[in-house]
């Protein structure tokens, strides 16, 4: 299989030549686009997901070699969940690769963050079956870049930060509010309103309500910190 000039220059971008192209190109396939000659990436998503998970784990380990497991965990979870990902995959611009079936692609999905996520796992473990474990993790390596020496000493989400800070001073826990909605109904921004029961509050919008929820719980700790 020849690849085009777009998924040439993607791998370029990527950091490795395949031996095998077809398996890029399932990678790049999402469900909207599969038929019955052509797979998409849900088996890749599943097995790259588990290819990360070592490499970031084997990392986290060598980082910081006298790190407690309850350290480790949240600093795994920050390296590993689908912001992370979606945010690589935008570095080397694979939603411009992503074959999408005609709604998605009128929707927006080239910019969903779910499915640039999902495919950039998938990906890594399309780089792992066509050459070998050392491989992928030095692609991966070098896709996360500073990420894994960065993280967070302590990298809890910001909503489970803001609850253990309400619980350790008698608190109820936070709670979380949509107060507005705009945008179409392909590329929808979120509001959301964090509140404490002692009335300190905060507010964000983000392209979706998890993301507008840890923005708004990020937002209020940050306020409450300076209290």
């Amino acid at each position: 299989m020849k690849l085009s000039a777009e998924i040439r220059a993607f791998a370029a971008r990527l950091g490795h030549e395949f031996q095998s192209p077809p398996l890029l190109v399932q990678a790049l396939t999402h469900p909207s686009m599969s038929s019955p000659n052509r797979d998409d990436n849900q088996r890749l998503e599943f097995l790259g997901d588990r290819v990360l998970g070592l490499v970031m784990s084997e990392a986290l380990l060598k980082h910081d070699p006298s790190a407690a497991e309850g350290t480790l965990a949240p600093r795994f979870n920050a390296l590993v969940r689908k912001e992370t990902c979606a945010d690589v995959a935008r570095q080397i611009d694979l939603g411009a690769v992503l074959k999408l079936g005609r709604s998605e692609m009128l929707s927006g999905g080239r910019r969903k963050q779910a499915l640039l996520g999902d495919a950039m796992e998938a990906v890594i473990a399309a780089v792992y079956l066509d050459a070998g474990f050392e491989t992928a993790r030095g692609v991966v390596l070098a896709l996360w870049g500073d990420r894994i020496t960065r993280v967070e000493a302590d990298a809890r989400d910001a909503k489970t930060a803001l609850q253990e800070w309400a619980q350790a001073r008698g608190l109820a826990p936070p709670r979380y509010e949509e107060t507005a909605r705009s945008g179409p109904d392909h590329a929808p921004e979120f509001t959301i309103m964090a509140r404490l029961e002692t009335g300190e509050e905060a507010s964000s919008k983000a392209g979706s309500k998890r993301q507008a929820e840890q923005a708004a719980a990020k937002a209020l700790l940050a306020q409450v910190d300076k209290g």
